[in-house]
């Protein structure tokens, strides 16, 4: 949540803040602001509540002057609704310094208490103009902003992300780290701070991720990190691995119909380099000696929404591969129900992002209980990878939309390389299998492509079903996690009610709901995988069908007994059960977004949603 600029150099910081918080708008925020400073110390800010677009209006109305030295925020609201007052940059030291936040001051209410008893008064609902008041209270003690960002961040408890600037010191931006990313853009007379890379790959792809409790100073030549006692810390740069125009919609509607039809592309770039002769070569997991892996009892895979669906993808594959026992946690339960797991256990973290606060702390806390820890990420320099022990980097490029598409079927095209690595290291299965399974994955692409190629009539069932009130979505084995995307997409865009459930489940409760007219989506299995599970989702169907239900059959392309019980059925090419899910989820991602823009609404951004999600 949230998207924070920082900016010092010879550019005019503002047109560098404004395009870098278009870039992260994809974070989710209701309010958005700006303070530059420019040469002589002067120090300009405008906030308003709404878009950003409504931001750049004011400031096209009442143009700021121009300033070298800038920080910008774009706000979700926790402490305060979404007002002009309450949005980002709030001020300290009457109005010489400028700061803005990302994350939850836990402590804010004790250190508001004391600012008020001290005779400091406060204008904001926000636990962050807490923090720029305090801070402004150190600045008069130390005249140092370096000193009284330290002594100010020691004194925070909760998950933060600050950046300030003080008109006293122009050519210096300060930040702050607990919790909540932050990384350092590196130019040439110019230096970048930002949520993620987004906020400044336009102008370099060198980058530094901040460490948990570090403190960056930037000015136009000069990068220092320390941590919050002032010690110097060593950094390791990155390149960042794509550029802008990949952050662009690129003459596409949407960033979600870009994505969607980006996903062959995500499963082949995923795949690259780590399929070799037939084997999986990934060398990010050299530090897991084949010994350590065999010696795995339990896999527990932590995640949280749409990566939690992936990773039930994942245990079917990984058990039937392997021949480990894995479990799916959602992230925000599983620290707190004191799970057992000890050295024997691996832990396998999804997030897109990298940063999603409630994996972030279930990783943490796997690692304090003895736990080995392997994460699959789409952000390079993010705070869980670097937590973990290991990561396998999905390269499905940066997504932008909040309903995760192209993420999806990158985690699992990594999971089940992952599988397949783990089989072979414990011997469960042969190289020859091993090379069939590789095979059909590496065939998943130009599947992939073919599915997109029938999108029209998707298009088209999703703008007939246009005032559509409610949905549900069948699926047994792996088709059962699809049918809970699937849901799960048609809530976060269409904002309509949606339920996914194990198609076995129906006569133990749910087939209460079906009455004449009711939209069912069922994930058919192939006829030619198992030779029961075919047969009983036909079943299924018949029995919905008799209740008046209307049928959207998900099925493989010439699978025929489905036809006389469907009312519509979209194909999907032949695969291999295990396979299936990264085809028929497609189709389901398609009717959400078309449905969504069908009723009007917003397809990238849906409300009360952000992409990255920073606190618990």
């Amino acid at each position: 949540m949230c998207g924070i600029v920082g900016y010092v150099g010879e550019r005019n910081s503002l047109d560098v803040l404004m395009g870098g918080l278009r870039r992260l708008e994809y974070r989710g925020y209701d309010s958005a602001g700006v303070a530059v400073v420019d040469d002589d110390g002067a120090m300009e800010t405008a906030k308003r509540a709404g878009k950003l677009q409504v931001l750049a209006d004011e400031l096209e109305a009442n143009p700021l002057h121009r300033g070298g030295t800038g920080i910008g925020h774009t706000r979700w609201a926790t402490h305060g609704g979404p007002t002009d007052v309450n949005a980002h940059p709030h001020l300290g030291d009457d109005g010489r310094l400028a700061l803005i936040h990302n994350g939850i001051i836990e402590n804010f209410s004790e250190l508001k208490a004391e600012l008020l008893a001290e005779g400091f008064t406060f204008e904001s609902e926000t636990d962050t103009e807490v923090a720029a008041v305090l801070l402004g209270k150190e600045y008069r003690a130390t005249g140092d902003l370096r000193e009284a960002f330290r002594n100010t961040v020691s004194r925070l408890d909760g998950a933060f992300t600050l950046l300030a600037v003080h008109r006293s010191e122009p050519g210096v931006v300060v930040g702050a780290r607990r919790n909540s990313p932050l990384v350092i853009g590196l130019g040439d007379g110019e230096n970048f701070l930002g949520s993620d890379v987004a906020a400044f790959v336009e102008y370099t792809k060198r980058a530094v991720a901040i460490g948990q409790d570090q403190i960056v100073t930037i000015t136009a030549g000069d990068v220092v990190v320390t941590d919050f006692d002032g010690q110097p810390v060593e950094v390791e740069p990155f390149d960042v691995a794509w550029d802008a125009s990949a952050a662009e919609k690129g003459g596409w509607s949407s960033f979600m119909r870009k994505e969607v039809a980006e996903q062959p592309e995500a499963v082949a770039k995923t795949l690259l380099g780590r399929v070799v002769d037939d084997a999986v070569v990934i060398p990010e997991l050299a530090s897991f000696g084949d010994e350590e892996l065999r010696g795995i009892r339990r896999i527990t895979i932590i995640a949280c929404g749409t990566a939690s669906y992936a990773g039930m993808v994942a245990k079917y594959a990984i058990e039937q591969w392997a021949r480990v026992p894995v479990e799916i946690e959602l992230s925000h339960e599983f620290r707190y129900r004191e799970p057992v797991i000890d050295d024997h256990t691996l832990v396998v973290s999804i997030s897109q992002s990298g940063e999603t606060m409630d994996t972030l702390m279930a990783v943490k806390y796997a690692r304090e209980q003895g736990a080995r820890t392997i994460s699959i990420c789409n952000t390079q320099g993010a705070t869980i990878p670097r937590e973990s022990d290991a990561v396998v980097y999905t390269h499905a490029g940066p997504e932008v939309a909040v309903a995760s598409t192209k993420a999806f079927v990158a985690q699992i095209a990594a999971l089940y390389l992952f599988g397949l690595h783990l089989a072979r290291v414990r011997g469960t299965m042969s190289a020859e299998a091993i090379a069939e399974q590789l095979h059909e994955l590496q065939a998943v692409p130009a599947k992939l492509e073919l599915v997109l190629a029938e999108s029209e009539k998707v298009a088209q069932l999703a703008h007939w079903m246009a005032d559509t009130r409610s949905v549900l979505f069948l699926g047994r084995h792996v088709g059962y996690p699809i049918a809970l995307e699937g849901a799960l997409k048609l809530k976060e865009l269409a904002y309509i009610h949606a339920e996914g459930f194990a198609a076995g489940e129906l006569k133990h409760g749910p087939i209460a709901l079906i009455e004449p007219g009711q939209p069912v989506f069922v994930v058919v299995p192939s006829p030619r995988g198992s030779a029961t599970l075919h047969p009983k989702v036909v079943s299924n169907i018949q029995e919905i069908r008799a209740r008046g239900a209307r049928v959207i059959a998900i099925a493989e392309a010439g699978d025929a007994a489905v036809l006389p019980f469907a009312d519509e059925v979209l194909r999907i090419p032949l695969a291999a059960p295990l396979f299936e899910p990264l085809l028929a989820v497609v189709p389901l991602q398609i009717f959400a977004m078309e449905l969504s823009q069908a009723k009007g609404l917003d397809v990238d951004q849906p409300r009360n949603l952000a992409k990255s999600v920073t606190v618990e």
